[in-house]
Order: structure tokens, then sequence, then C-alpha cells
């Protein structure tokens, strides 16, 4: 299966549509899709809160439910905060999530075709690895 870019509109991989997915469902506010009130990942509504451990894993624990959730294609294993203990003072932090990708998720076929390893910048990039 092949996505469109939602910025271009040219065709991308299974993989890439995923991703990009991720980028919507973790951006959008909880509420703000008026037929369907409950989707999105609870993130937005934790910025600019202080910085500290407890926020860090609530942070976390709302973007893996969040995937798992909103996006078959992915099964979250882990989500890692990334950045030097001065960017992470200046709250600047990034995210490392690592899932298992099931390409044919949204079909009910759960089997992984593989592990990937993606991040999401401050800009909202993402970067495959």
């Amino acid at each position: 299966m092949a996505g469109i870019d939602r910025h271009t509109g040219k065709r991308i991989s299974n993989l890439d549509s995923a991703t990009q997915a991720v980028i919507f469902i973790l951006s959008t506010r909880m509420g703000d899709v008026p037929l369907l009130r409950e989707f999105g990942g609870g993130v937005v509504e934790l910025l600019g809160r202080a910085v500290t451990p407890a926020l860090f894993a609530a942070w976390k624990q709302l973007i893996a439910t969040a995937i798992d959730l909103w996006e078959p294609r992915f099964k979250v294993r882990r989500v890692l905060v990334t950045g030097s203990a001065e960017k992470l003072r200046m709250g600047q932090a990034g995210l490392l999530i690592e899932a298992d990708f099931r390409p044919r998720g949204h079909l009910g076929d759960f089997t992984v075709e593989r592990v990937v390893t993606f991040g999401l910048g401050f800009n909202g990039g993402v970067t495959l690895q």
C-alpha cells in the first residue's frame, strides 16, 4: 500500500505514510477532530509545563498509547527521549521511537515485517533509521 504526502501530494511508501500518520496523531489535540472527539495523542496538552521526570514518564506513555491506539501499522516497543542535559534544560527534547512495523495492520494482519526506529525532531520532521 502506498500513501500520499500531505504536503506535496506525491506518492509515498507505506512506512512513510505510517510515520506521517504518527506525526498527525501526536500533533492533534484531543477533541480537535469533530466526528472523532477522542482522537489525538494528548501530548500537545503537556507542552509548556515544567520538565520533570514524572512529565517525561507521562509523555512517553501518552505517545506509546496514542500510536498503539490510532496507528495499527505500528506496535511500539519503546519511546526514548533524546538530547543532551543542556538541550533538555532549554526544553529541546527529541524522541526516538522503536516499533514493530506491520504493513497490513490496518487490515487486521498484524504480521511484523521488521522493527523500525524513527526519531521525531523539534520541527516535526521524521528521521527513519
